[in-house]
């Protein structure tokens, strides 16, 4: 096979336009697919079949993203210009410290954004292709234009392409036109100039089919196709969540804090008549001291350990944001197969309409299962252990009407007796609404009309008892007579099939570890009341809390918000209801996380401020969830939870730090240079006080975190935050005025001892006051993270130090003498002691 690279122009235009044979030949392909050789040569070609960025162009943009503060850039400014007016020393030790702070921040989010990208190649979509004449399963960036791909419902599309093969295809186009019903598609030519959602004849990238199977010729992929095209429109930024929000809503106020603060210091200095330059690179490195900077590369180093911790207990974030939202979920909405029940269904019995269990039953439920080629599910494999009931290769396949969620039936065809039989299998009520007659014990046809209550009566017998019922029948056909939906009329019912699905043991004690995290369950399920209610029962739940998807069909959003908190079971709701519901949960005040793994699940996974899906779901559920476990399993949620939590707990504690001591140090500078003939610190020493407090703060992801945290969901509360900052803010600054007052009055203290000994204060409480306000507890009774407090003594121990260090003179620092050394420590005591004190009496009356 020829090499494509430049060989497909015309593919390039208008494939839907084309025939099939004239883009094999443009595409150099054939109907049996490529080579595993020639795609190997088109896959370095055209490159992987990703819209991912390239990487080198994220870690530049994350680089220069430490230097992008407004204040940073006037900062630096500033300095050149201090350079060029003679003060070369000064400039280059600010250059220095400003560039070691954003390298510090660089290399901690570049860490963290390893760790993720790692992670995420453990959730991989792969597509079924054929190569070399074999249908095989391969990853989906491996997919080049000239591959033939097989599709069924579940399955996320590819790349852009030309249908060649379809049976009752419907496919979802939302992510690409908007559209929110399934569109149909055929085999066929469409005209040239036909937009998106008039090419009925292809498929393309990012799109999921809802039903039906296909086989399709690719002809785009990765930027080629319509959804790279616009990929840059469509990456618009995801919805704020809560903390992201609050997040935001803090920078605002530290800004406008800043702001203000700035201005009224460079402007009170100038009237003063202290020199401009130097007011001014004060007070911009007092705006520096202000601003968390580290707070982007803080927040990105704890969601990043995280995740990574998360993962070690099996469930991998797909997007850093949801960690938040994982902690405070306090309503947790899932279906019962697989994460309440254990998922592996056991055919229970094949019985007539009279409850006897029938070998002809068994016989055409075999051969529906066996012979259909929709997406695999657990029913159709416990069908498929009647093997030995008949031989499938006596009843040739001939047809098939695939699944979808609004007939609820599937059906086949097979050659038998000279005819065709068509086989459908489905939902017991959906069945029997096609059926006019129904098969005997004794081979008879009966007017179903006439047994109906029967049935009936057996149907709410099994749900009764958990029992999961469907419905088989049939119908003879003419043989070489085309099958569409439309033939599922006046068949005959031969009887009804029953399944088990058992409780996954140890279930109730991860319901009662979930209550523990103060996390409600709530399942939302297709099945029947019945069976909702027996699961219900066995599970704890109280059956009575209960809501069908007819009673919510007849709701308001209104009536269903004000009915959700006290439901627990949402029973034979349609897969359009599940959004809804969450969307009611949401709107009652809860922060909700939802489990979804089918094809129906996407759109509840989206709505859900947590969409939690698992490993071995359908393509398009992984792709709309936040989080994917590698285990259907409650406790593997529980354990994410408890690492969200810790995450969220940890993020919290950075700005308690950076509004307690921090802040509290920068005002004081602030009022300080107003009564000073002097600057209380020079813009290197202001600078070099803020990297160092910043220092053990970025190791606060590896700190212990109290139970409290973690039993109970947090929610961001900017209330609480403003609360903190004043109460400590102002401690902070009592005690730095006191400081003042010892230097100045008892101690006496010059320019340089001033500025040494108040340096000296500032970084050690400030270090001090890490330890203090991480914890709700006392500092002796909740033990800090190794590492935190080794970064903790070695900045203290650093700061001691430097007076006396050959660096001293370049920081304009002065050796102390022991009195004044015996003083400092003696405040830092009293100012750790009173926090303390503070820290109790506060979180009595004010709770986060």
């Amino acid at each position: 096979m020829n090499n494509p690279e430049n060989s497909n122009a015309a593919a390039n235009s208008a494939f839907w336009s084309q025939k099939p044979d004239d883009l094999y030949q443009s595409l150099k392909t054939t109907a049996t697919g490529l080579s595993q050789a020639e795609a190997s040569k088109r896959l370095k070609i055209y490159g992987p079949n990703s819209l991912a960025s390239n990487e080198k162009t994220q870690l530049f943009t994350l680089l220069i993203r430490q230097f992008a503060s407004p204040i940073i850039i006037i900062l630096m400014a500033a300095d050149v210009l201090s350079f060029y007016l003679g003060d070369p020393t000064d400039a280059i030790i600010i250059l220095v410290i400003v560039l070691i702070s954003g390298l510090l921040g660089f290399f901690q989010e570049k860490g963290a954004y390893n760790v993720v990208a790692k992670l995420r190649q453990l959730i991989k979509s792969n597509s079924q292709v054929i190569r070399d004449g074999k249908q095989q399963t391969i990853s989906s960036d491996q997919i080049v234009p000239g591959d033939i791909i097989v599709l069924g419902a579940g399955d996320r599309v590819p790349g852009d392409g030309l249908l060649i093969e379809s049976n009752n295809l419907f496919v979802g186009e939302s992510a690409l036109t908007g559209e929110s019903f399934p569109v149909e598609k055929n085999v066929g030519i469409v005209p040239e100039q036909s937009g998106i959602s008039g090419r009925t004849n292809s498929l393309f990238m990012g799109t999921n089919v809802c039903s039906g199977i296909a086989k399709a010729l690719v002809v785009h992929t990765a930027k080629d196709t319509e959804f790279g095209k616009i990929s840059q429109d469509l990456k618009t930024r995801p919805v704020e969540n809560e903390f992201a929000a609050g997040i935001r809503k803090f920078g605002y106020l530290l800004a406008e804090i800043t702001g203000i603060l700035v201005i009224l210091i460079f402007v009170t200095n100038i009237l003063l008549h202290k020199p401009i330059l130097d007011s001014f690179l004060f007070a911009l490195a007092l705006a520096v001291g202000l601003t968390p900077q580290l707070l982007p590369a803080i927040i990105s180093i704890n969601l990043a350990r995280g995740t990574r911790k998360m993962a070690e207990k099996k469930v991998i974030v797909k997007r850093l944001e949801s960690i938040e939202n994982f902690g405070s979920m306090n309503v947790f909405c899932s279906d019962k197969t697989g994460t309440l029940t254990e998922g592996t269904i056991s055919l229970h019995d094949c019985v007539d309409y009279e409850g006897k269990t029938n070998d002809t039953v068994k016989k055409y439920a075999y051969l529906n299962s066996m012979l259909e080629t929709g997406f695999s599910n657990p029913i159709d494999e416990s069908l498929k252990t009647l093997k030995g009931i008949c031989n499938v290769d006596d009843f040739p396949k001939t047809d098939e009407i695939p699944y979808d969620f609004i007939r609820k039936r599937l059906s086949i065809t097979v050659e038998e007796n000279g005819q065709q039989t068509l086989i459908t299998k489905g939902a017991l009520n959906k069945v029997t609404e096609v059926c006019t007659s129904v098969y005997s014990s004794n081979g008879n046809i009966l007017p179903i009309n006439t047994v109906q209550a029967n049935i009936d009566k057996l149907y709410q017998d099994y749900s009764s008892q958990g029992l999961r019922t469907l419905g088989i029948a049939i119908k003879t056909i003419p043989k070489g007579q085309d099958v569409t939906a439309a033939e599922e009329s006046g068949m005959t019912l031969l009887g009804i099939l029953t399944f088990e699905d058992m409780l996954k043991e140890g279930i109730g004690d991860a319901i009662q570890q979930l209550h523990g995290l103060g996390i409600s369950l709530k399942i939302i399920t297709g099945d029947n009341h019945l069976i909702a209610a027996n699961i219900g029962a066995k599970l704890g739940l109280d059956p009575k809390a209960m809501i069908t998807g007819p009673d919510i069909q007849n709701m308001t959003m209104e009536a269903l918000v004000q009915k959700v908190n006290n439901t627990v079971i949402f029973a034979e709701i349609e897969p359009n209801q599940k959004e809804r519901i969450l969307i009611a949960c949401k709107q009652a005040g809860n922060v909700v996380g939802y489990m979804g793994d089918g094809i129906n699940d996407a759109s509840a996974l989206h709505a859900a401020d947590v969409g939690i899906s698992v490993n071995d779901g359908v393509d398009v559920a992984k792709d709309a969830a936040d989080i994917v476990l590698m285990e259907k399993d409650l406790l593997v949620l529980v354990d994410g939870v408890r690492e969200g939590r810790t995450t969220f707990a940890n993020t919290l504690k950075y700005i308690f730090m950076a509004t307690s001591a921090n802040f509290g140090n920068m005002f004081s500078m602030a009022g300080a240079s107003l009564f000073l003939s002097y600057l209380p610190l020079l813009p290197t020493q202001i600078l070099l006080t803020n990297l160092l407090t910043d220092l053990p703060e970025t190791t606060i992801s590896t700190d212990n975190v109290d139970e409290d945290w973690i039993n109970k969901p947090r929610r961001w509360n900017l209330g609480f935050i403003k609360r903190f900052m004043v109460v400590f803010g102002i401690i902070s600054s009592v005690f730095d005025y006191l400081t003042f007052f010892v230097l100045l009055k008892i101690l006496h203290a010059g320019m340089a001892e001033f500025r040494t000994g108040w340096f000296l204060e500032s970084v050690i409480s400030a270090s001090c006051v890490v330890l203090i306000v991480r914890t709700i507890h006392s500092v002796f009774k909740s033990r800090p993270g190794k590492i935190l407090l080794a970064a903790n003594i070695f900045v203290m121990s650093l700061t001691i130090y430097l007076p006396y260090s050959p660096l001293s003179k370049l920081f304009n620092f002065t050796p102390l003498p022991w009195s004044f050394i015996g003083a400092m420590f003696m405040m830092v005591a009293l100012y750790a002691a009173t926090a303390e004190m503070a820290k109790r009496i506060f979180y009595k009356h004010v709770s986060l």
